[in-house]
């Protein structure tokens, strides 16, 4: 069982070794994805649809999900269909090769890519802010919601260090940025942390 930590934010960033990116060699298919690791006749895609909805989701026959309720903490908009929902992964695919994925084994990229062990690794968000998000990371890109800001470091950070996954100079200088606003954010009522557990 690998331990599990708890850290301010400020201070899980600065855990995060530092590496120049490459995205040499990255194709979408290097990592397996949906998969349906526990054979339940449910994929990855509706195992989160299911665990995130708020409301008893109704789920057909071969696990297809059809209805629930959904809210896209990207940018505060909540959804009864699932059509409008990507599952996002919160380190893109892209970013996580260039970061230190390229060097895995593909047993180890199809994990990564249908983590349901760390209930931030993956989740349910209208499809248009994913799709703006894209492959980018925090120095590119950040939540319109300014409310999901904090949350969105605090996943991410908790990802790349589950993953032993480094960062950029640009990236480092981003979340501590976030990191320094989340504490003023939280001023007399906590401050965001970090929770994760390394992967296998």
């Amino acid at each position: 069982m690998h331990a599990e930590r708890l850290l301010p934010l400020a201070e899980a960033v600065q855990l995060l070794p530092a590496a120049a990116e490459s995205r040499d060699g990255y194709q979408r298919n290097s990592f397996k994805h949906w998969v349906d690791a526990d054979r339940d006749s449910c994929n990855s895609r509706a195992e989160v649809l299911i665990a995130e909805s708020r409301a008893e989701p109704t789920v057909g026959a071969g696990c297809k999900v059809t209805a629930g309720a959904w809210y896209s903490y990207y940018d505060g908009v909540t959804l009864t269909a699932p059509g409008g929902l990507d599952i996002d992964h919160m380190v893109p695919l892209a970013e996580a090769w260039d970061s230190g994925a390229h060097s895995w084994t593909a047993q180890r990229r199809e994990a990564y890519a249908n983590d349901l062990d760390a209930e931030r690794s993956l989740v349910a968000v209208t499809a248009r802010s994913n799709r703006s998000k894209s492959d980018q990371d925090p120095a590119d890109w950040q939540p319109p919601l300014a409310d999901a800001r904090c949350t969105y470091a605090t996943d991410w950070v908790a990802t790349k260090l589950r993953w032993q996954l480094t960062i950029d100079d640009r990236e480092r200088n981003a979340l501590t940025e976030l990191a320094a606003g989340c504490r003023l954010r939280a001023a007399g009522c906590g401050q965001e942390t970090v929770d994760y557990q390394s992967a296998p």
